[in-house]
């Protein structure tokens, strides 16, 4: 049975004065079962309630009067009261496949379910999606979605998918469009697989089929020295330079027709590549900033105080799967009893990053002035392969690179690296050899860190 437990009430709520308690299961709710906390709260919103409980065997019935739209008041202990709906593709280029032995059981949960799309940005390929989700998508207004699409070739989707269903599947993408269900779409281009003529025939159906879609990323293979697949294999420069050709030229399409870019390119591919990024007005709003579009760009102009409020970002990698916290259900980075050391105030400093962010942070520290202030990038040896992004950072390797620095300086340490004050490897902050300070993953952050007036 789909059940939702209660792991916290709030004093003062109609669920504190009703009698609910932390432990009680909530069997249903208006005569309803709950699937997911979408149910949860669409119909937590209705005045009246009466609810069926499970308290330690005993059941129990409540109900509560009050305001409409009035927050019940109860924290619930997931997003998804029965199964999650798991994936059953068998993608190559899937970076589940490529985690080492001995996480967290969690981690290696492979989800394809919209419902945590909707609520956590991850993406779907649509290949488990059914009539009867998109009936609920469209009446409950489950907007926005991500996809995963890769290719719209059906034969190099089933493919890349290793699922029959895969081509098959991209008929929902179109219906949700009819529907004016807001899409944002990924391709993760796999060198010799889905790039060159494959990814010109993908832009140009999303063209001329899909181009309703709000955006569209183009993000590279991740490859760690876990991977067992032996087409998978890191962009070249030159390939890196050819996406970027591709996806400029189409821009240039969809800009003159929809008034927009709608498909944009990471910021890794212009990294690996050696080219300059985009002005921030090219990004479109930076609709998928949590997919690594514009990133670079927003940080620097958090940085140069030309913005006074950080992008809402997302809360890193897998933090999902551990169940459904406050605050829109995202895994808080650096919760309050995460220990986070401070040492003398004009000591000088070290910003810990991966090597894509010390290369991207090298040339707003040396415009800032501060000759006190270095980038220690620190080598992913964990994942190895070409994964250099922060937010993949663990503590061992975080650990080996602080072994090597001078003690009584001020470390920083961005958050995103973190999920519930713990790095992928299960270390904490409090584990590492020396202290540091945890700050949040925007210029805004690291400019009050170092000082600098606003």
């Amino acid at each position: 049975m789909s059940t939702a437990r209660v792991i916290d009430v709030y004093p003062g709520s109609p669920a504190d004065l009703a009698g609910i308690s932390v432990d009680d299961e909530i069997l249903s709710l208006n005569g309803e079962i709950l699937r997911d906390v979408i149910r949860y709260q669409i119909l937590t919103d209705e005045p009246d309630l009466d609810i069926s409980l499970n308290r330690g065997g005993i059941a129990l019935d409540v109900r509560i009067a009050k305001q409409p739209g009035q927050p019940l008041g109860v924290e619930v202990h997931s997003a998804v009261f029965d199964q999650v709906r798991t994936c059953d593709n068998h993608c190559e280029f899937c970076f589940i496949y490529q985690l080492p032995k001995g996480l967290r059981k969690s981690l290696y949960l492979k989800d394809d379910d919209y419902r945590l799309s909707f609520l956590y940005g991850n993406f779907t390929t649509l290949t488990r999606f059914t009539e009867a989700d998109l009936e609920r998508v469209v009446t409950e207004g489950l907007s926005p979605l991500n996809v995963s699409i890769h290719a719209t070739d059906p034969e190099v989707r089933n493919e890349m998918l290793r699922n029959r269903r895969g081509g098959p599947s991209l008929r929902w993408l179109k219906a949700l469009l009819e529907h004016n269900v807001c899409i944002h779409g990924q391709i993760v281009v796999c060198p010799e697989i889905n790039d060159g003529a494959v990814l010109e025939d993908t832009l140009c159906t999303i063209f001329e089929q899909y181009r309703s879609m709000r955006s569209l990323c183009i993000v590279p293979l991740g490859v760690s020295r876990h991977s067992t697949e032996k087409r998978m294999r890191p962009h070249t420069r030159g390939e890196a330079e050819q996406i970027l050709s591709i996806v400029e030229d189409w821009q240039q399409t969809f800009l003159r027709h929809e008034g927009r870019m709608v498909v944009h390119a990471a910021d890794e591919y212009y990294l690996i590549a050696g080219r300059e990024f985009p002005l921030a007005e090219h990004y479109d709003g930076f609709d998928m900033y949590e997919d690594g579009v514009g990133i670079v760009r927003t940080f620097e102009r958090e940085f140069n105080g030309e913005v006074h409020e950080a992008t809402n970002t997302a809360a890193g990698f897998f933090a999902w799967v551990d169940g459904a916290p406050p605050e829109g259900y995202r895994s808080i980075r650096n919760p309050e009893s995460s220990v986070t050391f401070r040492s003398k105030k004009n000591s000088p400093i070290g910003i810990l990053t991966g090597e894509y962010g010390a290369r991207t942070l090298a040339p707003l520290i040396e415009s800032s002035g501060k000759s006190d202030v270095r980038i220690i990038p620190v080598v992913n040896n964990f994942f190895g392969g070409n994964v250099a992004v922060a937010g993949l950072l663990v503590g061992e390797d975080i650990a080996k690179t602080l072994e090597k620095e001078p003690e009584g300086h001020r470390y920083l340490l961005p958050d995103v690296c973190l999920s519930q004050g713990k790095f992928l490897d299960g270390m904490t902050p409090a584990d590492l050899p020396q202290p540091v300070e945890i700050i949040r993953t925007d210029g805004i952050a690291l400019r009050e860190a170092l000082g600098m007036a606003s």
